[in-house]
């Protein structure tokens, strides 16, 4: 079975998420690991899920986590 792209996909995990938006690794996990809650995070028992519309207008706002090239 053929998975979705990460174009189609709603919801990413982070590992999807560093890919899809180009991010800083360490940046990222360490943004996951802040007590605040950020309203583009859901969870999924244990696992923490990124909302892929919500993040990207956060991601305008914090140009901070792209990768420096």
């Amino acid at each position: 079975m053929k998975r979705a792209a990460l174009e189609n996909k709603d919801i990413l995990n982070p590992t999807e998420t560093i890919e899809y938006f180009g991010l800083s690794r360490r940046k990222f996990y360490s943004l996951l690991s802040e007590k605040k809650k950020h309203s583009f995070i859901v969870l999924y028992g244990s696992r923490k899920l990124i909302i892929k519309a919500a993040f990207e207008k956060y991601l305008k706002a914090h140009l901070e986590l792209r990768r420096c090239r």
